[in-house]
């Protein structure tokens, strides 16, 4: 005969408590005695117990998973060490809690729509967006669902409406121009990212804060976050300012890409160009010359993403959160 499945009652027995406080421990609620919470949680192993997911979801009407939407295409999930420290990030702290992560991907239409589909089909208690982008259709979308939604990194245009976490962007990159103009150079460029999100403009910005009218428009080129995106920028860059001694690229990624068009172009690095990258991920010590970068703390970012949405999900009003950047100071500048 089969086994009989383990029932709520078989962990109370088990654990020596009540199955209200079984009920408080496997819901997260505070107001449990250490004593109790560990009993419970060594009945839960011993009994083989699981919670059953979809009677949960009639009683309390969630369904134990927040969805995270990457409006980016799919191969930038994978060439991009960014995305996985955030996804790393935010699903363990929704273990915590007991929470699944769903990874949605919208970097095209169909995307959007699926992602529309899923939540207005009330498959997700919240929402997390990556990499949103300005004036996206997808987040009139997300925010019509009805469900809490947070963002990592703001929302440009809808800053008040939408909450986030985000690392200082422009900060950061007020940080990196004021060093690599302390180095004594003098005609610096930048790569920035896409202007319809917050890195891209953000950081465009506080360069120009730190350069004013010597950040002229020929001495900018617009990238995409990616190492292609990088290379081309930079021969682009070396084109409209053959003399430039120094570059600001918005990630480490697109500065992966600019050291090899400046290898190409036959530019010693630093001492010919010198050269800023932007994130301090895993790309910035695996470049030669290793890359003088801002380090932006995005693990820290997504725990506070995730503990906003919770508060939401909690029905408590949140506040965004602006995390400092540092500047990490290597070989290529």
């Amino acid at each position: 005969m089969a086994r009989k499945r383990p029932t709520i009652n078989d962990v109370a027995a088990a654990s020596g408590v009540s199955r209200g406080t079984v009920s408080r421990v496997l819901n997260g609620h505070a107001n449990v005695s250490l004593a109790a919470e560990l009993a419970v949680r060594r009945a839960v192993i011993e009994t083989g117990f699981v919670v059953n997911r979809a009677a949960r979801s009639l009683k309390t009407s969630r369904t134990g998973s927040i969805v995270m939407v990457l409006s980016e295409p799919q191969e930038r999930l994978f060439e991009d060490p960014n995305f996985s420290v955030v996804l790393r990030a935010a699903t363990r702290r929704l273990a915590d809690r007991d929470t699944a992560l769903v990874l949605m991907v919208a970097g095209d239409r169909g995307g959007r729509d699926r992602v529309a589909r899923y939540l207005r089909g009330g498959h997700a208690d919240g929402a997390l967006l990556v990499s949103a982008h300005a004036g996206d259709p997808l987040l009139e979308a997300v925010e019509h669902s009805g469900i809490p939604v947070v963002a990592c990194g703001a929302v440009l245009g809808r800053e008040s409406a939408v909450p986030y976490a985000a690392a200082d962007d422009r900060g950061g990159a007020r940080q990196i121009t004021e060093y690599l103009a302390g180095l004594g150079r003098r005609r610096i460029g930048m790569i920035t990212g896409p202007l319809d999100t917050p890195g891209g403009a953000l950081r465009m910005e506080g360069f120009t804060d730190v350069l004013g009218r010597k950040a002229t428009k020929r001495m900018v080129v617009h990238g995409d976050y990616t190492q292609a995106g990088g290379e081309r920028a930079m021969r682009t860059l070396l084109e409209n300012a053959p003399a430039l001694d120094a570059v600001f690229v918005a990630s480490d990624l697109m500065a992966s890409g600019a050291l090899r068009a400046l290898h190409d172009a036959g530019r010693a690095v630093p001492g010919d160009v010198a050269v800023g990258g932007f994130d301090d991920s895993a790309i910035a010590t695996a470049t030669s010359p290793m890359l003088t970068t801002v380090r932006q703390p995005l693990e820290e970012v997504a725990g506070e993403a995730v503990r906003l949405l919770v508060a939401l999900l909690d029905g408590d009003r949140v506040e965004s959160v602006v995390l400092p950047t540092e500047l990490v100071v290597r070989d290529s500048a």
